[in-house]
């Protein structure tokens, strides 16, 4: 019988190449919907097995917003978790 080895905990979300990223309220997904005239199914998407989307605990149907700041400027993109 094979032992499961369990993989120590990483924080993915500390990494320095990653953006910051928190997963939106109802009230600010749909504030952001309507900003861009689009629908839920019209974001990127991301899978709620990525390892950031665990990290941040994110269900199918929450919206992730990520922040990078290049040193020049500050860019935000949002993605929409789906099923895999």
């Amino acid at each position: 019988m094979k032992k499961k080895v369990s993989s120590p905990e990483i924080d993915v979300l500390s990494y320095y190449l990653l953006p910051e990223m928190k997963v939106l309220g109802e009230a600010e997904k749909t504030k952001v919907l309507k900003k861009f005239g689009i629908g839920d199914t019209q974001l990127p998407k991301m899978y709620s097995s990525d390892p950031a989307a665990v990290a941040l605990k994110a269900v199918p149907g929450n919206v992730i917003r990520m922040e990078r700041n290049d040193g020049t400027s500050k860019y935000t993109a949002y993605r929409i978790v789906v099923e895999e």
